[in-house]
């Protein structure tokens, strides 16, 4: 019978301090063999050695026996044949893989297995042997066990002839293996790792000719939005954990309910888990390897030292997720962004619920993206100040995009499959969609006028195009004009300005669909002061793409000056088609 690792009390649990593990009918024989041996362990960088058994918490201890203890003795099936453990920095993370890892290797039974202990890079995997090794060196009758290969950086036991090969991260460490057990610490760093889902899932399948294998990740959150295998990974865990998805995975994260880890701001700008009274709950190993006086010491820093780096704090020492990075120089609205998301929302929900809509678009060349937004303001009784605007994007790349930021190309991967971001195959598909886009706005009968950038490499071709698909010729008709300017640098301000307004009106005057694309641009995006005039510009010359909140800004241009839809059918009153 399969196994439910679901626990769907997980936040009442957390909150009231108590274990996140699910219920698990453990063999009692393997378990207490696995405890026995963790316990034993002792820490290798705290004066006198003591034994896991009194300085070890349980949340690590369960994760380690839950695991090992769930193989059947007499089929050799392992009922939790994957772990996924997401715990703050601190919190003896690096000494409790290397623990788990020896404990492994030491209650296997297959001679001669493999185990295989991966950091994400070669200098946690050189922290990892140097703690295996401080492990066995602390206890001389281990060490009569063990024998150690400092250059191959290998530990084989000797009863069993066993071995655990502690490696950094490497495509080529798929090859010609066949794990009994892996761990992989601190995937969250392969997020940007173009070959990474690759050589986990070739991990995976080496296992598949053991049916005691196992296969553990152990991490903390990212410094940035979670993408590619950790983002999936991430993604899956908490699925199991809530009940979504049946996987065999004991999943343990230590992270704040959505109520906590995802509000945004007060007033004053402070977040809910500023709250240091709450960070016990995502800190299992508090008063043995990290203090509460500690960690206020480097929030205090933190803080001090711009929203920026208390968002990288908090990402390391409370597992709070980064979305919009709300960078010390970001743009204002970021830090509001999240809160006013209305998730699912189409551009066919904001064509039925708006009374006018206008198209802002920011088109670069072959290594930008291309955005688009669609911007309605919603239909009310109040004053047209009041009103909601209900705002829907979309991104089109190009293969140099992915060629020249390898680092993104996990991440825009990820917006392709959320179905945010299109990877055009031939030159022309983004503009043939754009078209699609704009003529079905136009036909709704709601469509006012389309703003973008004129300098955007492809202006002119979505020019002619529009012109073609509307009127029916390459020129538009007398009153049709189709290029009139829309300022562009400071003289965005005032678009830029009114979004952040709006954003953060309790309100909520400014709908979004909650896009991992848009929290990846908005979180991009920084302010910079020319004299009086406040420019919003990328953060990172080349990298961290911005042009869909361009186009938001180019919209909200048109939409601040309270347009009124023209009806689809052209006429001398039918409103323009402004491209600036």
């Amino acid at each position: 019978m399969a196994w439910s690792f679901a626990v769907p009390d997980w936040e009442e649990r957390l909150l009231a301090s108590r274990s996140l593990m699910p219920f698990l009918p453990l063999f009692p024989t393997q378990a207490e063999r696995a405890r026995s041996i963790f316990n034993r362990l002792r820490l290798p960088d705290v004066v006198g050695h003591p034994r896991n058994e009194g300085a070890c918490g349980d949340w690590l201890r369960d994760f380690v026996v839950g695991i090992l203890g769930s193989l059947d003795p007499v089929t050799r099936q392992r009922m939790a044949p994957e772990g996924f453990l997401m715990v703050p920095k601190k919190n003896n993370k690096t000494t409790g893989a290397a623990h788990a890892m020896l404990t492994a290797l030491a209650e296997n039974e297959r001679p001669n297995a493999e185990f295989y202990l991966i950091g994400a890079r070669q200098l946690i995997a050189e922290q990892s042997f140097s703690q295996a090794v401080g492990t066995l060196s602390a206890d001389a009758r281990l060490s009569d066990r063990f024998y150690v290969q400092e250059h191959k950086k290998c530990i084989t036991y000797g009863p069993t002839g066993a071995t655990l090969e502690i490696r950094s991260f490497d495509p080529k460490i798929v090859t010609g293996i066949r794990p009994s057990g892996v761990l992989l610490d601190e995937v969250h760093l392969l997020g940007s790792e173009a070959e990474a889902d690759r050589v986990i899932g070739q991990l995976r399948g080496g296992m598949i000719s053991q049916s005691e294998a196992f296969f553990a990740m152990i991490t903390t959150q990212s410094e940035r939005p979670p993408a590619g295998v950790f983002k999936s990974e991430l993604a899956r865990a908490r699925d199991v954990r809530d009940g979504r998805r049946h996987d065999a995975m004991l999943a343990i994260l230590y992270e704040f309910p959505d109520s906590i880890r995802l509000a945004t701001a007060d007033a004053e700008g402070n977040f809910p888990w500023e709250n240091s009274a709450l960070w016990p709950r995502v800190t299992p190993n508090l008063n043995r390897s990290i203090k509460i006086d500690a960690l206020q010491q480097l929030y205090r820093k933190a803080k001090d030292d711009g929203r920026g780096e208390l968002i990288r704090w908090a990402s390391q020492h409370l597992n709070i997720e980064v979305g919009e990075q709300l960078r010390a120089d970001g743009w204002a609205g970021a830090k509001y962004w999240s809160g006013c998301a209305e998730q699912g929302l189409t551009l066919d929900d904001v064509l039925q619920r708006s009374e006018v809509v206008v198209i802002g678009l920011d088109g670069g060349g072959l290594n930008d993206l291309f955005g688009l937004c669609v911007l309605g303001r919603e239909r009310g009784d109040g004053e047209l100040r009041h009103r909601r605007w209900l705002a829907w994007f979309h991104a089109w790349a190009y293969p140099e995009v992915l060629e020249q930021n390898k680092l993104e190309a996990p991440r825009f991967e990820d917006f392709r499959k959320a179905g945010e971001l299109t990877l055009c195959e031939s030159v022309g598909e983004d503009v043939d969609e754009i078209v699609d886009i704009i003529v079905k706005t136009y036909e709704s009968g709601l469509l006012a006028e389309i703003g973008a950038d004129a300098a955007g490499a492809a202006i002119s071709d979505v020019i002619e195009a529009v012109y073609v698909a509307i009127y029916g010729q390459a020129e538009p008709p007398e009153g049709g004009e189709l290029i009139t300017s829309i300022p562009q640098g400071y003289q965005l301000q005032q678009a830029s300005k009114g979004c952040e307004r709006r954003l953060a009106a309790k309100s909520q005057n400014l709908k979004h669909p909650g896009q991992a694309l848009m929290a990846y641009c908005v979180g991009n995006a920084k302010t910079e002061m020319r004299g009086n005039a406040m420019y919003v510009t990328k953060a990172v010359s080349g990298r961290g793409k911005i042009d869909p909140l361009m186009a938001l800004f180019d919209a909200a241009f048109l939409m601040a000056r309270n347009p009124e839809a023209k009806g689809s059918v052209y006429t001398e009153s039918r409103g323009l088609i402004v491209i600036g």
